[in-house]
């Protein structure tokens, strides 16, 4: 059974820090590229991350380069997003989400997907 679980959401105040993990089950992990997506409320869901199978490419939605890092680790089947100096923008749920080979452009290309993660940015 295939399985994505996200965990380390929360409440944070603005500038403050969260590490989200992914742990993954089921399939070949380190075959996939590994994802990041979030969704605020009242919008649509937005790509925020990409890290390639070896964890030696990384890719960044343009608002959050310089403040998030992906990474993975192939041993222990997981994937993280540490997220600094947040701010209130950044709320919305994190979604993590495995697929064979680069990002694309639609949500169906994409072969798993967690259940999401809440991250709250708030005084």
């Amino acid at each position: 059974q295939v399985r994505l679980v996200e965990s380390g959401g929360g409440l944070v105040q603005p500038g403050g820090s969260l590490r989200l993990s992914c742990a993954a089950s089921g399939f070949t992990f380190s075959s996939y590229w590994m994802y990041w997506f979030r969704q605020a409320p009242g919008k649509g869901l937005e790509w925020v991350s990409a890290i390639n199978t070896s964890g030696g490419s990384t890719f960044y939605l343009g608002s959050v380069k310089g403040r998030f890092t992906t990474s993975r680790d192939n041993v222990k089947n997981m994937a993280h997003l540490q997220m600094n100096s947040l701010k209130p923008e950044d709320t919305a749920v994190y979604y993590c989400a495995a697929k064979i080979g680069p990002p694309g452009q639609y949500v169906y290309e994409y072969d798993y997907w967690g259940q999401g993660t809440q991250v709250t940015v708030s005084s």
